[in-house]
């Protein structure tokens, strides 16, 4: 096959890996807007969280308390969209497998780095634009002080996660390839290690030493306190760019590696006729 045929062709499946994403939350919409009003929940939740301090006597100022809520915010918010997507693409192979799809999927004549970006895309996509609508919620529900925030500098940060986060998801979904029975539940733990040292409610600092290690090697925690320095602390895209070439360095390396580990379990399920099977 010629280079531009070739080309057509990846495009193609590219985007139809990616309607596909789109059929698939069409058919189970409801669910789609029930996580929807938890996460909502969940992230006021937090926000209120910060108010109730003052109200008990525990916040000391109600620029404190303003502080606090927002970095708590910030949290929340970029949690469940980070969790998301991370969720999304490392949970391809399980949806394949509950489809009864995954054998067709991984028998077709198409490049699994296609395969693989037309799920990530669409994880993406979504995850932005369910984050946008809940922070539609939290600005109408919470009064968010954002008198010290570049947000563009924010945006040029969560822009450069996505790599990262891209890569980590396809490393959890080498999980289903290798445990059809519990790999699944495997991606649930890692997503809690996660959240417990990527300092997404606190400071790394309040963490025991062995744990700090995991956060200082984690994208998640240079996301959350570039994107805090931007909102916080009116710090610019120059002074982030540290953290902007870092995360980027970070996602280049998790993706190559992520895709490279992929086709290794993929070629063991294979052999060992893991595709098939329901766990």
């Amino acid at each position: 096959m010629s280079a531009p045929a070739s080309l057509r062709w990846e495009t193609t499946a590219f985007r139809g890996f990616f309607e596909r994403q789109v059929h698939l939350y069409r058919r189970y919409w409801v669910w789609e807007v029930v996580w929807f009003l938890y996460s909502v929940a969940t992230v006021l939740s937090v926000g209120y969280l910060a108010s109730g301090l003052n109200a008990i006597g525990a916040g000391e100022t109600a620029v404190g308390v303003h502080r606090v809520q927002l970095y708590l915010l910030v949290g929340a918010l970029l949690w469940n969209f980070m969790s998301l997507v991370f969720h999304e693409t490392s949970f391809a192979i399980a949806w394949e497998r509950w489809e009864g799809t995954m054998e067709y999927t991984f028998m077709a004549p198409v490049r699994r780095l296609t395969h693989l970006a037309g799920v990530s895309c669409f994880s993406l996509l979504y995850g932005l634009i369910r984050s946008a609508l809940i922070v539609i919620v939290v600005v109408l529900a919470i009064h968010v002080d954002l008198s010290h925030a570049d947000l563009g500098a924010a945006a040029a940060v969560l822009a450069a996660s996505t790599l990262p986060l891209t890569g980590l998801g396809i490393y959890v979904a080498i999980l289903p390839l290798l445990s059809p029975e519990k790999g699944e539940q495997m991606a649930f733990a890692v997503e809690g290690i996660l959240l417990l040292v990527s300092g997404v409610y606190y400071p790394l600092t309040v963490l025991p030493a062995a744990f700090q290690v995991f956060g200082d090697i984690s994208p998640l925690t240079y996301t959350l306190e570039g994107i805090r320095d931007a909102l916080l602390n009116d710090r610019g895209v120059v002074d982030l760019l540290p953290t902007i070439g870092l995360l980027i360095g970070m996602g280049a390396v998790l993706v190559v590696t992520g895709l490279v580990a992929f086709n290794a379990a993929e070629r063991r399920a294979k052999r060992m006729g893991l595709l098939k099977r329901n766990g």
